[in-house]
């Protein structure tokens, strides 16, 4: 039997080196490193990779053969990459199901599936996301996004290379590819700006709306190979491969350390770490051996190249279930969670990736192989169906109801509507007691407002007054345009609404108002202090009494689900963990402090600290004497917050000749 050839570009040890710097971005970004918040960016650096690498291989095999082997090139591909994603979705399955809660388990079940079709990225793109859901950052399957769109690219990439290059009589045409991968690349980089500020979870997910990354790795391959390559041995630029890489590099770098999850992204941004990943590899063309090839073929670099697609399919499920089983999310243990993930993508490289990688039976005996891998994607997917039953089994079981019911359970205000979508910018006040009362209080704020109502209807809950409700979700009472990273862009809606809100309140004049918003993990406490006493300011005006409560203890987990976990985990997997955190997480104290000192220039403004009666002796607990305290991470049930009531009574202070004074 004829031995079918594998057409190959030959190794490039800065390619490897490259791909390593691109898993590090990735897996540092993942694992918390500060100074690395821009490591998403190593996606774009694989994109590019992709698009660079696969364009060769083709163009080559069409070149000297004047066919493509359409079936063969899609069996390399699995053979690549399904057998190390296979067993990183069985044995994380196994996992999960072991340490999570049930309805974690679901959530991740699913995506689990997509991900072994394949499809992930649409899983993700048009998820819809309420504002108390679980955000997606705790899906042990998201970064199989990255995995969807490269498979979709290589269904698409033989079929439009071949159509581009190919002409009668076996001829090619250089030159006809090149002018239509800049215009395949032009269409896809407007499409991806305009979606990143209208449909940003399309842009950031979507294969077409990434295409351009991968369409600019087959021009840089066009424009520096040594067939009909502009580039190849140009003076302006083949002379001087050594700036380009070093320029390239220097991108990379920028990018990591500057960019954030608080950007709109990727649109014109994304075009920073894709040039930067193309002048890299167009500097090491033609065999050039300058100190940027030297430094990215160092030996710790290309181990790392090796593994880097295990590391990149291990490390995220890795840092997510070991935080999960430990409860501790400190560096030391981040490192060693990165650790464990580093030994699984070597075990997986030396064992399962590369002796099938290396295995040229499957292109000996097509037949077989494609049904192989095929029934190995069929299995994966039924295994991790039967698991999605299971889940959703237990979310009927009584012992898990508790906690389901504790997620629910919320403020009566958002059943009324008073706080509307996040994609809104209508208010729409919600009024309680006489709509004539003598006296008026209002709640002021986003959804850290909205949990203390429980707690202030009871107290405003007399004779002649009557209570207001202006609360909108995840829209800080602070004057500045805040980036919501849930939808990707500048959060729009929430400026148009303050400025509604405190036109609203100045023609009011309340007796009273109470404001609270959540502090951001990244703020700086000077800077969220000055804006919020410029808040302040105007609410003061407004109102003969103003109090500012104190946002609510961050916990480091999701309450319901954390006590779910260890109800339902095995005895032996439960540890001594109790649910738990320090008051002093994060830097609330900080930022706290900051706001009391501005406090001192209104005389009519003060602040209300019940995080004692939240956190007593600084341990916020997710569960006490029997009480669901949070419904999320940071939000505190209506039941736990009803009894705050006495703890507000006793710090608000009411006029003696205003009705229902406090006895």
């Amino acid at each position: 039997m004829e031995r079918k050839k594998e057409y190959r570009l030959g190794y490039r040890g800065d390619i490897e080196g490259l791909r390593a710097i691109a898993v590090l971005f990735v897996v540092g970004v993942h694992a918390g490193v500060p100074w690395l918040q821009g490591g998403f960016v190593g996606v774009d650096i694989f994109f590019v990779l992709s698009g660079f690498l696969i364009t060769g291989l083709l163009a080559k095999e069409i070149t000297w053969t004047g066919r493509l082997q359409f079936a063969d090139f899609y069996l390399r591909r699995l053979r690549r990459l399904l057998p190390a994603l296979a067993l990183m979705l069985l044995a994380t399955c196994l996992a999960a199901s072991l340490l999570l809660a049930p309805s974690q388990q679901l959530s991740q079940s699913l995506t689990g599936v997509a991900a072994a079709e394949w499809i992930s990225n649409f899983y993700f793109a048009f998820q819809k996301l309420d504002y108390f859901a679980a955000g997606t950052e705790t899906n042990i399957y998201l970064h199989t996004w990255s995995l969807g769109v490269e498979e979709q690219f290589y269904l698409i990439w033989p079929v439009l290379v071949y159509w581009l290059l190919r002409r009668k009589e076996r001829k090619v045409s250089f030159g006809r590819l090149r002018l239509g991968m800049m215009a395949f690349a032009g269409l896809s980089l407007v499409a991806c700006v305009v979606a990143t500020y209208r449909a940003p979870q399309w842009a950031f997910y979507l294969m077409p709306l990434r295409a351009w990354q991968f369409a600019a790795g087959a021009l840089i391959w066009l424009e520096f190979q040594e067939e009909g390559g502009k580039l190849h041995d140009w003076g302006g630029i083949g002379r001087h491969k050594l700036l380009l890489g070093a320029v390239g590099l220097m991108l990379l770098l920028a990018c990591g350390i500057s960019l954030s999850a608080n950007v709109p992204y990727p649109g014109l941004l994304g075009l920073i770490p894709t040039l930067g990943a193309a002048f890299v590899i167009g500097s090491g063309s033609a065999g050039a051996d300058t100190f940027i090839q030297r430094f990215l073929s160092l030996t710790p670099l290309q181990a790392i190249g090796r593994v880097s697609y295990a590391w990149y399919l291990w490390h995220w499920p890795v840092l997510l279930l070991g935080y999960a089983l430990t409860g501790v999310d400190t560096p030391v243990y981040r490192s060693a969670y990165v650790a464990v993930s580093l030994v699984l993508a070597f075990v997986s490289y030396r064992f399962v990736e590369s002796p099938i990688r290396h295995q040229r039976w499957w292109l000996s005996h097509k037949r077989i192989a494609t049904c192989v891998a095929f029934a190995v994607m069929a299995g994966s997917i039924w295994v991790l169906g039967r698991w999605t039953v299971g889940a959703g089994g237990e979310l009927s079981n009584p012992a898990y109801q508790r906690f389901d019911i504790s997620r629910r359970d919320q403020p009566l205000i958002y059943a009324m509507g008073c706080d509307d979508s996040y994609l809104s910018d209508r208010v729409k006040p919600c009024d309680f007691g006489d709509a004539k009362a003598k006296h008026t209080a209002v709640l002021l704020g986003d959804s850290i407002a909205g949990q203390w109502f429980p707690a202030v209807a009871k107290v405003f809950d007399r004779p002649d007054w009557r209570l207001v409700v202006l609360t909108k979700s995840a829209c800080p009472m602070i004057d500045k345009s805040i980036f919501y990273p849930r939808i990707g862009r500048m959060y729009t809606e929430c400026d148009t609404w303050r400025r509604t809100v405190l036109a609203d309140l100045a023609q009011m004049r309340p007796d009273i108002v109470l404001i609270s918003s959540q502090v951001t993990s990244t703020s700086e406490p000077k800077e969220w202090a000055d804006e919020s006493a410029r808040v302040l300011k105007l609410v003061s005006a407004a109102a003969k009494r103003v109090y500012l409560l104190r946002a609510t203890p961050h916990l480091t987990f999701d309450g319901p689900d954390c006590l779910a976990e260890h109800a339902f985990r095995p005895q032996w997997l439960r540890g001594h963990e109790m649910c738990s955190s320090s008051l002093k997480e994060g830097n609330s104290d900080v930022v706290y402090a900051s706001i009391e000192r501005t406090l001192g220039s209104f005389n009519n403004v003060e602040g209300i600290d019940v995080s004692a009666n939240i956190c007593p002796g600084e341990v916020c607990s997710a569960e006490r004497n029997g009480m669901i305290i949070f419904r999320d991470s940071q939000h505190l049930t209506a039941t736990f917050a009803a009894t705050l009531a006495p703890a507000l009574m006793n710090r608000i202070k009411f006029d003696n000749n205003q009705s229902g004074a406090n006895k």
